[in-house]
């Protein structure tokens, strides 16, 4: 059997990635028993007892110590809210036990922002991870030197996996039910939980709303400036010009401040802006293009499919809510 251990963290675990992964792994071996007459995980629990408010209530788990688990073939590291850095802080111990259960054989996996612990082992470096695009910008604060993906669902190196957000954590559990029990067995899993087994992007559901949890107030300016005139031909030469800052430091300024160059950052807004049109209105694709400031139709499609990873017409029928 494949002992596969969630580490709950000392941090604000949010139960429904935790839970629904358990269940993955449950319908898996259920599946399995039917073939095989046995299954093939073994779940456990293991690291620190949780007590956090839940809606009205009190949610509680009690659960092994690190100390008293046996050696893990996967390691599960499940989401957790940002409050104290996602409990980077909190959990060093926890993070080198899983670092020597790694070098011992253990493959190891994070769900969503659980990726901000893995991240924190350093096992992460010189390989490429996702998390839920929402907590993309604070990652790159935390961890610019790794190499993150905002628009993978699921990542795979030496052992080492990482999910996109929400719902794309499942995904991550079918890939690995696929990768040693077989494609039936994921089929299975994702029929009976109703899991869309073949997602592999989260960018058609990325919303772009730019890094400004900054301390330049000049750029903070033109980010705002860049958003209140979506329309118009915005240049890099007109924006450091309004800056009272030559192009070389005026870019250099405001990646650092933002994460994104300012020709990106103004495609990005451009695009978001196309992407609302697209969903609550029934404005064609021309219309559109030129709404956001742009006249060229195949830079305009070329763009928004580089950005929301489908065509114009492939997004408006996917998400218009009045069509």
């Amino acid at each position: 059997m494949k002992r596969v251990v969630f580490l709950i963290a000392d941090g604000v675990l949010k139960p429904s990635s935790l839970f629904n992964a358990i269940e993955v792994f449950e319908k898996a071996n259920e599946f399995l028993v039917q073939r095989t007459g046995k299954p093939f995980y073994d779940i456990r629990l293991a690291g620190t007892n949780l007590k956090q408010p839940l809606v009205n209530g009190l949610f509680t788990l009690q659960i092994a110590s690190l100390k008293t688990t046996e050696k893990a073939d996967l390691i599960i590291l499940p989401s957790f809210a940002e409050n104290d850095d996602f409990g980077i802080r909190k959990n060093r111990s926890a993070l080198d036990w899983v670092v020597e259960q790694y070098h011992a054989g253990a493959e190891v996996a994070s769900l969503c922002t659980g990726t901000f612990l893995l991240a924190a082992t350093g096992l992460l470096e010189g390989k490429p991870c996702a998390t839920h695009w929402k907590a993309a910008a604070y990652f790159r604060q935390l961890f610019p030197e790794l190499k993150l993906h905002t628009n993978k669902i699921v990542t795979d190196q030496q052992g080492v996996y990482t999910a996109g957000g929400a719902i794309s954590s499942l995904n991550l559990v079918l890939y690995i039910i696929e990768k040693y029990n077989g494609r039936e067995a994921a089929l299975y899993c994702a029929r009976v939980l109703q899991i869309d087994i073949d997602r592999n992007s989260q960018t058609p559901f990325i919303i772009f709303e730019g890094l400004k949890d900054h301390k330049d107030e000049v750029i903070r300016s033109i980010q705002k400036f860049i958003e209140q005139n979506i329309g118009d031909r915005l240049t890099v030469e007109q924006l450091a010009l309004r800056s009272a800052m030559d192009r070389i430091n005026f870019t250099r300024r405001f990646k650092k401040a933002t994460q994104l160059s300012p020709a990106d950052y103004v495609q990005r807004v451009k695009m978001e802006s196309a992407k609302r049109l697209f969903e609550s209105t029934s404005m064609q694709i021309n219309e559109v293009m030129y709404e956001v400031g742009y006249i060229d139709s195949k830079a305009f499609r070329e763009t928004f499919k580089k950005i929301a990873g489908m065509t114009p017409g492939d997004y408006r029928n996917k998400f218009n809510k009045i069509s």
